[in-house]
């Protein structure tokens, strides 16, 4: 819809975002001259009166709230068929992003984050709407503001309105609460919950609970213990680990009872950190280095166990070496398995180079190409969203391209994702920028996918070409690339 203008007023510049009930547009307001945030409700939700009221329910929600930390509704209406709401336009990243390209925050930044959170959030349980959905990924840092987003699944705090009924299952499971997690009521200490989460993803640089599925994740919530973020970080004071555990307890009549009191206890856990040493947002300060946990004292059984280390180890080293020379002997006697002769120790690392996308505007979420190789399964390079039914007649894939550092013949590349049931291949080219040979049969991608090669001559990029998205998802993620063994 890039090009199109909605209302005869809004006209669309870029996509910036997609989910499964909407896009989100960057849009030129041609009434006003200034950019605007345009989230459209996808047209075939448009037909569905449920969607549509719960579409509607959103701007109303966000309509109400203005506050300095909260993203604000300018105007909402239909054209051609297609609702839509119109937002003040945030130029920046969001907090998820933040973190993916930082990893963990300053304490001092984090608290600060967690409490101008809070703040927006106490502001709408005052109003009487609780999110339901805070993640980072709802949090917008642009020009020193921090605004939170997205009530798309907010409700009223009276439980006597129709839509406020139990059993459905809605948010995001990495921050979703127990008692959302069973469907069951809920009310502002949901968020004092997933604030919590999100407190403890920005200091230990991942979230608390991760899985395989949605479900998973959702039930390690309602039964795993509270993780220690004093475990994961020491340099965390024990004040702030008191809080998280408080905030992130299994049954709310635990937790803090109100967004404010949760507030109150990070500004307190700020103020005993002391003045800071210098002004600087959380973009500019540098991160922090952990030093290892204390060592605590030794018991008898410890000292026991220790007494048997050392001939543990003489075992453990002479199996990995008599592995290991077997391994070299091996491969001495059938050649390198990437194919062809050569010296070399086959030894190759591969740095992420660019995405590809030559059937479209040459750009794939370019700042996330990093993550890609940067040896943390938790990050990721991911595709513009697509409709997964109509990506293959939009164009013939989207890639990212690795860098072999030298022309050579790679015999195997891993593919790890958590996006798993998208369909890819690898290919190889002496530029960047292509042209590519097709290197691999086509794979379904699962969680770890070794695609082996067949590379006639030396390459020094190779590209990770995905042609088909898994069912109904409308992207992929690649979190990390691996080159196998290879021959000069």
């Amino acid at each position: 819809m890039v090009g199109q203008a909605i209302a005869d007023r809004f006209e669309l510049e870029e996509l910036v975002g997609s989910g499964g009930m909407s896009s989100v547009y960057r849009a030129r307001d041609r009434l006003l001259e200034r950019n605007v945030a345009i989230k459209i409700l996808h047209e075939h939700y448009s037909r569905d009166d449920d969607y549509v009221e719960r579409f509607r329910r959103e701007a109303r929600a966000a309509a109400k709230l203005s506050h300095p930390n909260i993203v604000t509704v300018i105007d909402r209406g239909e054209a051609d068929g297609r609702q839509y709401i119109v937002f003040e336009y945030v130029d920046g990243q969001n907090l998820k992003q933040l973190v993916q390209s930082r990893g963990r925050l300053p304490v001092r930044n984090a608290l600060e984050l967690g409490v101008e959170i809070g703040r927006a959030l106490a502001f709408a349980h005052a109003q009487g709407l609780v999110h339901r959905d805070v993640k980072p990924q709802n949090v917008l840092l642009g020009g020193g503001d921090v605004k939170v987003t997205d009530f798309g699944i907010a409700r009223s705090l009276d439980v006597n309105v129709g839509l406020t009924q139990t059993g459905t299952v809605l948010g995001t499971s990495e921050y979703i609460s127990p008692e959302q997690a069973m469907g069951r009521e809920v009310d502002e200490r949901t968020d004092v919950y997933s604030l919590g989460v999100v407190v403890y993803e920005l200091l230990a640089g991942a979230p608390p609970y991760t899985g395989d599925s949605f479900v998973a994740v959702a039930m390690k919530h309602v039964s795993d213990p509270v993780p220690s973020i004093a475990q994961a970080r020491p340099d965390v004071p024990l004040r702030v680990d008191a809080a998280l555990q408080r905030a992130m307890a299994k049954d709310p009549d635990d937790r803090f009872q109100s967004m404010d009191e949760l507030v109150a206890e990070l500004e307190g856990c700020l103020a005993t950190l002391g003045e800071p040493d210098a002004e600087r947002t959380v973009m500019d300060a540098p991160p922090v280095p952990v030093p290892a946990p204390p060592r605590r004292p030794e018991s008898r059984r410890s000292r026991r166990r220790r007494s048997r280390k050392p001939l543990v180890l003489l075992l453990v080293a002479l199996v990995a070496t008599g592995v290991a020379l077997g391994a070299y002997f091996g491969l001495r006697g059938s050649g390198s398995a990437g194919g062809g002769g050569g010296g070399g120790d086959g030894s190759v690392h591969l740095t992420a180079s660019n995405a590809y996308d030559p059937e479209g505007d040459g750009r794939e979420h370019d700042e996330e190409v990093a993550n890609a190789t940067d040896g943390n399964l938790k990050t990721y390079w991911e595709t513009e969203h697509y409709s997964s039914d109509t990506f293959g007649n939009l164009k013939d894939g989207v890639g990212i391209v690795v860098d072999a550092g030298r022309p050579v013949r790679l015999g195997a590349i891993t593919v790890a994702s958590d996006t798993p049931g998208y369909v890819a291949k690898i290919e190889a080219g002496a530029s960047s920028s292509g042209p590519f040979d097709s290197v691999s049969s086509s794979e379904t991608v699962g969680d770890s996918t070794t695609f082996h090669l067949s590379v006639p001559t030396a390459q020094q990029y190779y590209l990770v070409w995905i042609t088909q998205l898994a069912p109904g998802l409308g992207r992929a993620h690649v979190n990390e690339v691996t080159a196998g063994d290879s021959a000069q």
